[in-house]
């Protein structure tokens, strides 16, 4: 795309604009950011995009440039041998942009890199000076937010480049690329092709598998108790409710057991004097206790106050996003990605929970003016950062400028309406006072017949001033926990006042094992643990489902067997890699390297050779843990996940789980969570047809015919004996590639492996069946991928039913051929389940079944429904995550080149000169990067934002 100047009058204004001759090129990010921070810069300057990174380590062999190609590092893309200096090489896909920057720099007199203000864009400004090579003065241009005093202030106020922070980017993207590139290939070999291991990656695929493993092994313990509903009118209630619930806590004095008193084994634990009331127990406790006389035993009340929650960072957004709006993480920081190029949001990726004294005075103004000066503290509120090792010295995240716009006066509309709307709520919220009122727990006793003494208890809670409730709740991951604004009143009560029991009933309870992470519990999870940058989960997220690790049902995230089987061969092999606190450890040094504390040479050679550790002892490098353990792991043993207490074992194969007894095997279907793998499901799965039955012989060739199952569905198939395989000869490989393959035919949609029959079988390998001759060509009748059709040459029309494939005749194909072909498709059968309105379009998103499946749509876009789903358990929250996470997939529209005026002929020579030139200039776009700028930076790669390691490809 052309550049994008600034000038006065529309975006810009009068005294807009750079003070003396010349340009000024200033380089971000992206294009959309280009546009609008054009306009605020005025005349004078030239802004322009780098489309993200512009150079990296070869993502694949043909990039990796002849002269190191011999080389035994070249597939690693880094110099483990000499200094660990990453090779570098131009994408692909960026030499000509490249190009167009240097053209644009040979007319500027300046050059602001004015990439994100974080580690990252540290990196991408340092590829862009090393690769653009200046000759004019470079200075670093960093703000906050896209608002016109923030761009111009930050053209006024530029810096030097950080080379501490690119150094801590290009050290954890070596690591991450080390890792990747020497792990990954153990998992093509030993599991599967075409898997990756990563260093934040894995470790988060382990946490969703530890979980599904405490699922499994958990035994669910059943425990009763009594729930009453008192009358307190006895007692002289002046006003408010006369009723409310409580329920048993204690019998003569002995507490009663409730879930947390349970081991995940189902049984008491020790150190718990309770008591355990079963089924029995607990009604006959209730029917003792009928017609029982109950009084006030004891009131205690406490006063209740709740402070404000800390401004927006990265995670915590992701996480309220999730819980409140549907939005998986990636989504919300794509959303938030959007309102930050358009000027409506601070920079999303941030550590940070501070606010500027124009943000606190602004969000100040606002709760003055929308709740009034009751709700406004009399001393502005200060957030420090809880976040270890917080990066760089950016704001949370809050609404962009010194006056916040409200949602209203945006003008925005469906998701980033939505998303804008959170972060002001959150905002203006930090800055209003505590919601304050009282919370009370009484206690309740009754005498049985039997003469027990039982004690009830019932809490409430008052909130007698709201405070920043009025503006902002909290969402839980725990749908049934009370949210901080949820009152339960009781009724004014004094100790000893007599109460009359209305309901006494028996309840029963199980425990339920640990909930599975969502996309919002598994970040928390992750910053807790310290794994890896913040900024990153939304990249890592999205890539363990992408690789097939992790699926979701609902917003539940369910480990596939697949990462039961990568997990154990690296908690097995490389337990180092996969360790919670190493992992942690690795973002101290990292971060001890950005702030110059450490040296990132001495700490790389220690990870990948190894060396002594902090105990004197030998820490094994990466490079010795890859070599040693390759032949020492068995295929079969790390893919194999024995089901307790029985023979069966689960393997993981090339084609997917299957089950193993004795030589006897059935599928596993691949959206089946492995906590539901139970005794009683595979003995299930055992029971239904193998899909390898024989059906009987063909008479026409003697042979023998099976109905099998497939990877693709079911199907039937002849047995061809090869005669010297018969006789135990060893085979030719010659008579191996001519081999006959046997006729194969899928089953029609009427059909099932259990009744499938031999003449069925023999009708399918049949086709295609030959209907005659029509203009000299034959006629056949065949099955497709997309339905019954006839054929003649090239000419094709779809048949109406199956069956006509065996008894349409030549005059009615003929017919049929004389028909002018349909263009565009059939009538649209009736949608399976309509949903409610996608929140980005506003049109009703409905669920059909296509070709390849079902699949929602909004009448605009489609997106298949994914392993885990169901077509009866599709939220409208999930219909539109599928829909958002396609639209983020689909290409982006290409713009039709304008047409160039014609040169006139000096010019063209001189064109030809600069192409001459931009030729030899394209030779050197390969950088290896020298041991002096080891010393002073260090980059990064992917034009992605992610961290998930996963370099090999």
């Amino acid at each position: 795309m052309p550049p994008t100047k600034g000038s006065a009058g529309k975006n810009g204004s009068k005294d807009s604009g750079r003070q003396g001759a010349g340009n000024a090129l200033v380089i971000v990010e992206s294009p959309a950011k280009a546009k609008t921070i054009a306009g605020y810069l005025g005349r004078g300057y030239v802004v322009e995009s780098s489309i993200g990174h512009i150079r990296d380590m070869p993502a694949k062999a043909a990039e990796i440039p002849a002269k190191y190609k011999g080389q035994p590092w070249a597939r690693l893309g880094v110099d483990v041998d000499g200094n660990f200096e990453p090779l570098y090489v131009v994408n692909p896909d960026k030499k000509s942009h490249v190009k167009k920057l240097k053209e644009l720099m040979a007319d500027a007199d300046e050059l602001l890199l004015a990439t994100d203000e974080d580690r990252e864009g540290e990196a991408i400004a340092w590829h862009l000076l090393e690769e653009l090579k200046p000759r004019i003065p470079v200075k670093r241009m960093v703000f906050n937010e896209i608002t016109k005093d923030a761009i111009q202030h930050a053209a006024r106020n530029t810096r030097d480049l950080n080379t501490r922070l690119v150094s801590a980017q290009e050290t954890r993207r070596i690591l991450d690329r080390l890792y990747g590139y020497e792990v990954s290939p153990v998992l093509w070999k030993k599991v599967m092709p075409k898997l990756s291991a990563g260093r934040v990656q894995s470790v988060a695929t382990r946490l969703v598998v530890e979980r599904e493993r405490e699922r499994m092994a958990f035994t669910s313990a059943e425990y009763w108790d009594l729930k009453a509903v008192f009358d307190a009118t006895e007692a002289g209630v002046p006003e408010g409710p006369a009723t409310f619930p409580a329920t048993l806590v204690s019998v003569d004095g002995k507490r009663i057991a409730v879930g947390r008193d349970f081991t995940p084994q189902g049984t008491l634990r020790a150190d718990r004097d309770v008591r355990q009331l079963d089924e029995a127990a607990a009604r006959g406790l209730a029917e003792r206790l009928a017609g029982a006389g109950f009084s006030v035993r004891s009131v205690e009340r406490k006063p209740y106050r709740r402070s404000p929650y800390a401004p927006f960072r990265t995670t915590t957004l992701q996480q309220e996003a999730s819980r409140k709006l549907g939005l998986s993480a990636k989504q919300a920081m794509q959303v938030a990605q959007r309102l930050y190029e358009n000027g409506y949001i601070t920079y999303m990726r941030t550590d940070s929970t501070t606010l500027s004294d124009s943000a606190v005075n602004a969000a100040r103004n606002q709760v003055r003016r929308l709740y009034g000066g009751d709700y406004l503290p009399a001393k502005p509120r200060v957030y420090a950062s809880k976040v270890k090792n917080a990066q760089e010295a950016h704001e949370a995240i809050r609404p962009a400028g010194e006056e916040f716009r409200t949602p209203a006066e945006t003008g925005l509309s469906g998701p980033e309406f939505r998303l804008y709307e959170l972060i002001w709520k959150r905002t203006v919220a930090s800055q209003m006072k505590d919601a304050v009122g009282e919370s009370v727990t009484v206690r309740i006793e009754g005498a049985s017949s039997g003469g027990e003494v039982a004690e009830f208890s019932a809490t409430g809670k008052i909130i007698t001033f709201h405070g920043f409730l009025k503006a902002y709740v909290e969402g839980s991951d725990d749908p049934a926990a009370d949210l901080d604004d949820r009152e339960r009143r009781l009724p004014p009560m004094s100790e000893g006042d007599p109460l009359k029991a209305q309901a006494l009933e028996a309840e029963g309870h199980s425990t339920r094992p640990p909930a599975r992470y969502t996309e919002a519990s598994l970040v928390k999870e992750l910053e807790e643990r310290e794994i890896g940058r913040p900024s990153t989960y939304a990249a890592i997220i999205g890539t363990i489902q992408d690789r097939g690790y992790v699926f979701k049902k609902g917003t539940a995230l369910v480990p596939s067997f697949l990462a039961f089987a990568v997990v154990q061969l690296l908690e097995r092999h490389f337990g180092n890699l996969v360790d919670y606190a190493f992992t942690a450890r690795l973002e101290d040094v990292l971060d001890a390297i950005a702030r110059g504390e450490a040296e990132s040479l001495p700490w790389l050679r220690r990870f990948y050779f190894g060396g002594e550790d902090a105990q004197g002892g030998h820490e094994t490098g990466l490079k010795e843990l890859v070599g040693d353990h390759l032949s020492e792991i068995d295929p079969k043993e790390v893919s194999s996940l024995p089901l307790p207490g029985t023979d069966i074992v689960l393997r993981v194969g090339r084609y997917g789980p299957y089950l193993d007894r004795d030589g006897v095997r059935v599928n596993v279907p691949e959206d089946l969570a492995p906590d539901e793998l139970t005794e009683e499901k595979a003995e299930e799965l055992f029971a239904q047809p193998s899909g390898d039955r024989e059906l009987g012989v063909d008479p026409g060739t003697g042979r023998a015919i099976v109905a099998k199952s497939g990877r693709f569905g079911p199907y039937v198939t002849e047995v061809i004996e090869d005669p010297a395989e018969a006789e135990g000869e060893a085979k030719p490989k010659s008579r191996a590639k001519a081999k006959e393959k046997p006729r194969t035919s899928s089953l029609l949609k009427s059909m099932s492996l259990d009744t499938v029959t031999l003449e069925d079988a023999l009708r399918l390998l049949s086709l295609p069946r030959v209907v005659g001759q029509l203009d000299g060509e034959d006629v056949t009748a065949q099955n497709g991928r997309y339905g019954p059709y006839l054929k003649k040459g090239t000419d094709s029309r779809s048949l109406e039913t199956e069956e006509q494939m065996f008894t349409v005749t030549l005059e009615e194909a003929q017919a049929i051929f004389a028909q002018p072909k349909q263009r565009g498709r059939r009538a649209a059968a009736p949608p399976l389940r309509e949903l409610g309105k996608d929140p980005e379009s506003g049109a009703t998103m409905v669920i059909k079944d296509g070709r390849f499946g079902p699949y929602v749509t909004d009448g605009e876009v489609n997106a298949s429904l994914r392993k885990g789903d169901e077509v009866d358990g599709i939220t409208d929250e999930r219909a539109a995550e599928l829909l958002a996470e396609r639209r983020a997939k689909a290409p982006a529209k290409k713009k039709a080149p304008a047409k160039k005026a014609p040169a006139k002929k000096p010019a063209a020579k001189k064109t030809t000169t600069a192409k001459k030139a931009t030729t030899t200039t394209a030779k050197k776009t390969t950088t290896r990067k020298s041991t002096a700028a080891a010393k002073t930076g260090v980059p990064r790669t992917s034009a992605k934002k992610s961290e998930d390691g996963s370099g090999a490809q």
